[in-house]
């Protein structure tokens, strides 16, 4: 049994969690799983109703409850600075000390690339570190608001968060057969934490003699990614650099209606949403393009030990792209729902025959 809390969130949350949903539920069905789905009410709904973002409870409920939770999107204009955003989702990132963002950037149709010619091997899988750098609230200002202001933002590294996050790129390389790892980083900007994040890289490294490995410094990689992204296979980098570079991939693989993540302590828990976020500016027009949301579930089928489910997940994103069951941004007709009920359909009629 698996038990999933559903955070739809602000914007176009509601509507690409509902479709995901739907998708879940006949994966589910087809393949005998018993899943439980509760939907919680986190967002700026809620904090615009009574200023909460998310208590001790919510927390200490979502993370020993439930094996897992799917979010919409989180962000809204009428929520000054996003408060409840950044409460809900670095709260539960740090609670549950969720240290993986796991991005895979796979070019699943070509036609979708910005690029002129790209590679259909295009493959990359984004670990990046979760919970430090300069993500992790330390700094400061004084003399704010005056022409004098001083603003201090300062980059935490731990050898432990360096090791972990490392170690589990060389991991699913070994796991998945994958043959490279790359470092991304800015040692030679960034002494102190760059030397860290390369001595660790090597140590490491060391322990998977059959894995090959190689470091960028982060603009050399920014370039290679629209170069020829197909030569990388899996990428460990910092908070900031990952969160920065696995949208430049996600882009060149089709673009953020497409991309999933992870967020994950393995054995713990686990967060899974999609990275376009909220897009408050076409929300309630049916427009939003589920498929990030979809392949969101196939991603925690897959962490929950469901692998056949996921498969099928992915195999419905596929032939609805395929088939032309789209949203308008990838060229079809189809509304948000009617896409996450054409690919439920599929997965039960695929059942039934």
């Amino acid at each position: 049994m698996a038990r999933i809390a559903l955070i739809p969130g602000d914007g176009i949350g509601p509507e690409v969690v509902c479709a995901a949903q739907e998708v879940m539920r006949a994966a589910a069905q087809k393949h005998g799983l018993d899943v439980t789905l509760d939907e919680l009410g986190l967002g700026a709904e809620r904090y615009l109703r009574d200023g909460t973002t998310l208590t001790v409870e919510d927390r200490d409920r979502l993370v020993s409850d439930y094996d897992a939770a799917l979010l919409g999107a989180l962000g809204d204009p009428r929520v000054p600075d996003n408060v409840h955003a950044r409460d809900i989702l670095l709260g539960l990132r740090l609670f549950a000390d969720l240290y993986i963002n796991y991005r895979p950037c796979k070019l699943l149709v070509p036609a979708l690339s910005p690029l002129r010619n790209p590679d259909p091997a295009t493959d990359i899988v984004f670990f990046r570190e979760n919970t430090e750098g300069l993500y992790a609230g330390l700094g400061g200002s004084f003399r704010t608001g005056t022409k004098d202001e001083v603003a201090i933002e300062e980059s935490l590294n731990t050898y432990k968060g360096v090791e972990r996050i490392v170690r589990a790129g060389f991991e699913h390389a070994r796991a998945t057969g994958r043959t490279r790892v790359t470092l991304v980083d800015k040692a030679n900007v960034l002494a102190h934490e760059g030397g860290l994040w390369r001595r660790v890289f090597a140590e490491v490294g060391s322990e998977f003699p059959e894995v090959e490995r190689d470091a960028m410094y982060v603009d050399a990689m920014a370039m290679d990614l629209v170069r020829r992204p197909q030569r990388y296979e899996i990428v460990v980098t910092s908070n900031l650099f990952g969160d920065i570079l696995s949208d430049l991939a996600a882009q060149v693989t089709g673009g953020l209606g497409l991309a999933p993540s992870g967020n994950i302590n393995p054995g713990v828990w686990a967060l899974f949403e999609p990275v376009h976020g909220s897009a408050p500016d076409i929300a309630g027009k049916g427009i939003a393009n589920p498929v990030a949301a979809v392949a969101c579930v196939s991603l925690a089928l897959a962490h929950l030990g469901m692998e056949e489910a996921a498969a099928d997940v992915d195999d419905c994103i596929l032939t609805s792209i395929a088939e032309g069951v789209t949203t308008p941004d990838l060229g079809g007709d189809a509304t948000t729902r009617e896409v996450g009920r054409w690919m439920a359909a599929r997965l039960l009629h695929a059942a039934s025959g």
